[in-house]
């Protein structure tokens, strides 16, 4: 006679550790683009020259891709709830920082801890989704919510950014995370749950030394081809190093009795195709933030702030088709509900390859701007899911470590290159058209171009996901019966 099975009771906390887990993951979304729309302003009031300006989100960048990988597994091995308590602590004080930085070095270095401890504190919200949440449209939701903040945080970001430069000074735009940090790290030692891995929980140090410098040469030798181009010495050298090191890295895993990054995890078919299709949606998608914020302050004349809230409507969109996404994903599972996103997407940003310098918000951008925000809210939700699906306790964190990465690689990459191909783009038309410098219209040459690399980005990234992720709704109320089985430690 069988046993019965034992129902897992759920955390009775959850939905109040979603809301502590869902400011930690906003605070680190909304950084990049609020730190982008006050750089003009930091570069002027502390004499940074054009040279060294990149170093104030290339710190960052560098710190938060290099050290995720070890961070998720820390978050694992320590306890996800103290680590994420503590990137918040750390996030804020760096914050707080670089806020009162009164010369460029002391705010580049702020830059940089922010990094790190953004890199504790990310993977540490995410893998607690996955944790907290046992019940398939219960983690749903919750991934809505995150998905939700992931897409359309950026553009808040802009919005928020353009408020605090305006109104107050750059220094806001990072002080701002102090207050948002408090709460949320009370917050978080009432309701979250602590969690952490059981069994084997020695570090990888040789495998923790390769992927993190492997990482940070990655990101800087892609962040320096912005400026020394794809075919600079340092950028080869430092893209070329980093290949290397991930190559060793991967190799220390394959024989590790206690490896830093499972290659289970990657090797998975579905998780894989989550991965990579993320690592391209990263590249796709920063050419509509990038590109429209140029185009709206140089192209079109508006103001930082008036940019941002032209993105307003991005954000809505995100947040609602989030929300729609988190309906559909148990009702129909992940694979068709994701591709239907890409399809959008891809239309979304087609729209803008057909701007011209007398285009106007209504009716050359709105419409692209809403496609792309729909389609981007049913990828986000989906793609964090099957990202953590079916990983175990075990490595939950290294897991969202892994999805971050491969965000903030593909997103250091789309800085990079969609900023070149827009410049040589934008050069060509100057020369063709014997101009005697740039125009609007050779400006706009430029951007249309990125838009069309990121339309066949992204409709790359489609065809990966639909390709390689099978999981089915059948799948997911699988996983929620293995769940509701006693863990065998």
């Amino acid at each position: 006679m069988s046993m019965p099975v034992a129902a897992i009771v759920p955390d009775p906390m959850r939905w109040k550790a979603l809301v502590v887990i869902a400011i930690s993951q906003l605070m680190v979304v909304l950084d990049a683009s609020i730190v982008n729309i006050a750089l003009p302003a930091m570069q002027q009031d502390l004499g940074i020259s054009d040279t060294n300006r990149q170093w104030v989100v290339t710190a960052y960048t560098l710190a938060f891709g290099g050290l995720l990988l070890l961070g998720g597994r820390i978050a694992d091995y320590a306890g996800r709830k103290k680590m994420l308590i503590v990137g918040l602590i750390g996030f804020a004080t760096a914050s707080m920082l670089g806020g009162i930085s009164t010369s460029a070095g002391m705010l580049i270095a702020a830059r940089g801890l922010q990094g790190v401890f953004a890199a504790l504190l990310a993977p540490a919200a995410l893998s607690l989704i996955t944790v907290t949440f046992t019940d398939s449209k219960e983690r749903a939701k919750a991934f809505g919510v995150y998905g939700a903040l992931s897409g359309g945080g950026a553009a808040i970001g802009l919005v928020m950014g353009g408020i605090l430069v305006e109104y107050t000074s750059w220094h806001w735009t990072l002080l701002v995370n102090v207050p948002i940090a408090v709460v949320a790290v009370l917050l978080a030692v009432k309701y979250v749950h602590e969690s952490r891995a059981t069994g084997d929980t020695k570090y990888d140090i040789p495998g923790a030394i390769t992927a993190t410098l492997g990482l940070v040469a990655l990101v800087y030798g892609i962040s320096k081809a912005s400026t020394d181009g794809w075919n600079g010495t340092q950028t080869l050298a430092f893209i070329i190093a980093g290949a290397v090191l991930l190559a060793v890295f991967l190799f220390i895993e394959s024989r590790s009795s206690h490896p830093l990054l499972p290659l289970r995890i990657l090797l998975n078919r579905t998780r894989g195709g989550a991965y990579l299709a993320s690592f391209f949606v990263g590249i796709g998608l920063f050419a509509m933030f990038l590109f429209l914020t140029y185009f709206f302050q140089i192209v079109m004349g508006y103001t930082p702030l008036t940019s941002g809230l032209l993105f307003l409507p991005f954000s809505v969109g995100v947040v609602l088709s989030a929300g729609i996404a988190s309906q559909l994903l148990p009702r129909f599972g992940p694979r068709y509900v994701t591709f239907a996103g890409f399809c959008l997407a891809v239309l979304g940003l087609y729209i803008f390859t057909h701007l011209a310098s007398s285009s106007t918000y209504w009716p050359n951008i709105l419409p692209g701007m809403i496609v792309t925000s729909i389609g981007m809210g049913l990828i986000f939700v989906p793609l964090s899911a099957v990202a953590l699906f079916g990983v175990g306790n075990h490595d939950a964190g290294v897991a969202s470590a892994v999805l971050n990465t491969s965000q903030q690689i593909g997103g250091s990459i789309g800085l990079a290159f969609l900023n070149t191909i827009a410049a040589s783009a934008t050069g060509a038309f100057i020369v063709s058209n014997r101009l005697p410098g740039p125009t609007n219209d050779a400006l706009v040459s430029g951007y249309t171009t990125a838009f069309t690399w990121s339309v066949g980005i992204l409709a790359l990234a489609g065809i990966i996901w639909v390709t390689l992720v099978r999981m089915t709704k059948e799948d997911m109320k699988a996983h929620d019966a293995d769940a509701a089985l006693p863990a065998a430690h």
